[in-house]
């Protein structure tokens, strides 16, 4: 069975889904089909996007990739007259959803009219797009485009492609049997992986100390991570780490905001969900380019979805390094196994029994 591949969208500037805030995600094959209930739709809805500040005639460069723009709430995009195709309204008293925004009620971007109405043939230009340079270039992709809802004289919208990237993994597809592979040896399994082969020379571990871990602290989280990472730096030690949430999200309450450098010795990178702290998983998209480059590792873990899992107590069982405030740095006594399967996206990580 070939992956479909899912899409994120959002109203505004696509920096907005690049930093992983709350973005509308939906499966160009079946575009009508709702991935959340409506209850999850309205909980996860963009509240706010990015525009251009035409009001800066000067913009202060030294702000960074923010220069020249604003955040603005969805009320401004339809006092603007840009959110009718792109909202729906929530209603709590019946958990329904009505498309469009004629009746009164917050409002849940969803892309109602574009996906499930047609306004324009976004889904199945998404499909032809991948199709065509996925074949052109031998490879998955991942894509950015935006999309102009004014329609020109022949009622047409413009779609602009504005990236490719090449999901590029190991030349050689490596294949993981789990019927194969001794149960009680699994320190973590991930049905949603991304990497593909075989890495054998990891035995540190980084990871979160979940009886302290506090959503509030992200922040400084982020600073230990900074701080640990420079040491395994220093000691040219690769390492696997494990954090709740999204890694480098700048919305600092669905994950850790760290930056590439702060994280640039994990060979491994791993994003899980706890009890009470979900997770949208970002597949790595933060640091694409590094984790393609360099064939990291990028696991996805959410016990409560499907079979994905973490060892805790044999984490917790080995030698102690160095414990801060959040995180806990262990080693093995022999290095793990890393095994990545690039087509299943099946990924585990075991002790090392030597037989391959």
């Amino acid at each position: 069975m070939q992956p479909e591949g899912f899409a994120i969208t959002a109203l505004g500037l696509g920096k907005h889904v690049v930093e992983g805030n709350k973005a509308y995600r939906f499966s160009p094959k079946y575009p009508t089909l709702d991935i959340n209930t409506p209850k999850d739709q309205f909980k996860n809805s963009q509240v706010d996007f990015l525009a251009v500040d035409l009001n800066r005639k000067d913009p202060n460069l030294l702000e960074g990739d923010m220069a020249g723009l604003t955040r603005l709430d969805l009320s401004d995009a339809e006092r603007h007259g840009t959110l009718r195709h792109c909202a729906s309204v929530y209603n709590a008293d019946n958990n329904t959803i009505y498309p469009g925004i004629s009746k009164p009620g917050p409002r849940i971007i969803n892309f109602a009219n574009i996906l499930k109405y047609n306004y324009t043939p976004l889904a199945k230009t998404l499909e032809v797009v991948l199709d065509v340079v996925k074949e052109a270039l031998g490879t998955a992709v991942e894509i950015e485009f935006a999309l102009d809802l004014d329609r020109d004289s022949q009622g047409r919208c413009s779609f602009y492609l504005l990236q490719v990237k090449p999901l590029i993994g190991s030349a050689t597809d490596y294949v993981v049997d789990m019927d194969s592979v001794e149960k009680e040896s699994i320190m973590l399994y991930s049905a949603k992986g991304m990497g593909n082969g075989l890495i054998r020379n990891i035995k540190d571990v980084i990871y979160i100390n979940r009886e302290v871990f506090d959503k509030r602290h992200t922040e400084e989280m982020a600073n230990e991570i900074a701080r640990l990472n420079e040491k395994m730096m220093q000691q040219n030690k690769p390492y696997i780490l494990i954090g709740p949430g999204r890694w480098g999200t700048r919305d600092k309450w669905i994950g850790i905001p760290v930056n590439w450098p702060q994280i640039s010795k994990a060979k491994v990178i791993v994003e899980t969900s706890f009890e009470d702290f979900p997770l949208d998983a970002s597949s790595g998209s933060h640091f694409f380019h590094n984790v393609t480059s360099m064939n990291v590792g990028y696991f996805t873990v959410q016990p409560e979805l499907e079979t994905g899992f973490i060892n805790w107590e044999m984490l917790n069982d080995q030698l102690l390094i160095e414990s801060t405030k959040f995180f806990k740095h262990i080693q093995f006594e022999k290095s793990l196994m890393v095994r990545m399967d690039g087509k299943k996206r099946i990924s585990v990580i075991t002790l090392n029994d030597g037989r391959e």
